[in-house]
């Protein structure tokens, strides 16, 4: 990661003033977090499959087909959300990704736009091509001019699970026993991180029915606490 220098005085807190179970593993906070501990996190960040507070995003690089540019995360120099969609998805993608526009457009109204990535990666490649991609963007209502709302997607289902399953941790699974899709569906976990300017998770928001204020609050203070060195 391009290691960026945070504000002191930023996310601290005692290990006695915070609730829930990341209290038991971080007995406060740890290095490298803007924000305190999460407290509806459900379970300690260890003990999850996904990279959750006070965690490092794994590593990988995938293509960004409508921005005609390779995305590595090594490379992250601001804070983003990421998840794992297809845009198929009749349901809770679809949901999720609109609570998405909302915190893309509060964070365009706070000054933010060049400070932050909204990442979502497509584990379904053999449908979520560039033109399935961009009609998704256009009935969301993402703004893709604004440069920051950047689709990733993996070239194979191999390399969708090795990336999106493997190494992020957000499962899926195909299956042709659905009602809601001819071919083919999905059977996934619905998870949002939200990643800081080093790699490090700050939070991870479950299920598609997000609270935008709360999210778009978190990314300000988290794009707060990082200065442009």
């Amino acid at each position: 990661m391009k290691r960026r220098t945070m504000l002191a005085g930023v996310g601290t807190a005692a290990a006695g003033s915070v609730a829930g179970c990341t209290s038991r593993l971080f007995g406060g906070s740890p290095d490298g977090v803007a924000l305190d501990p999460q407290e509806d996190q459900i379970a300690d960040s260890e003990d999850l499959a996904y990279p959750a507070y006070g965690q490092s995003l794994p590593s990988f690089e995938l293509p960004a087909p409508l921005a005609d540019e390779t995305f590595d995360s090594d490379e992250l120099d601001r804070t983003a959300l990421v998840t794992g969609v297809f845009t198929f998805c009749p349901a809770e993608c679809s949901i999720l990704l609109r609570q998405w526009v909302t915190v893309q457009r509060r964070v365009a109204d706070a000054g933010l736009t060049d400070d932050v990535y909204f990442l979502p990666i497509t584990f379904d490649p053999e449908r979520d091509d560039a033109a399935a991609l961009r009609d998704n963007a256009e009935s969301i209502g993402a703004d893709l001019d604004a440069g920051n709302w950047l689709y990733l997607r993996p070239e194979t289902p191999e390399r969708a699970k090795a990336v999106v399953e493997e190494e992020l941790g957000i499962g899926f699974e195909r299956t042709t026993d659905s009602d809601r899709l001819p071919g083919y569906d999905f059977t996934h976990l619905v998870v949002t991180l939200l990643v800081n300017p080093d790699g490090v998770v700050e939070r991870a928001y479950r299920g598609e029915r997000l609270d935008p204020e709360r999210v778009a609050s978190d990314i300000e203070r988290v794009a707060a606490a990082f200065d442009d060195e």
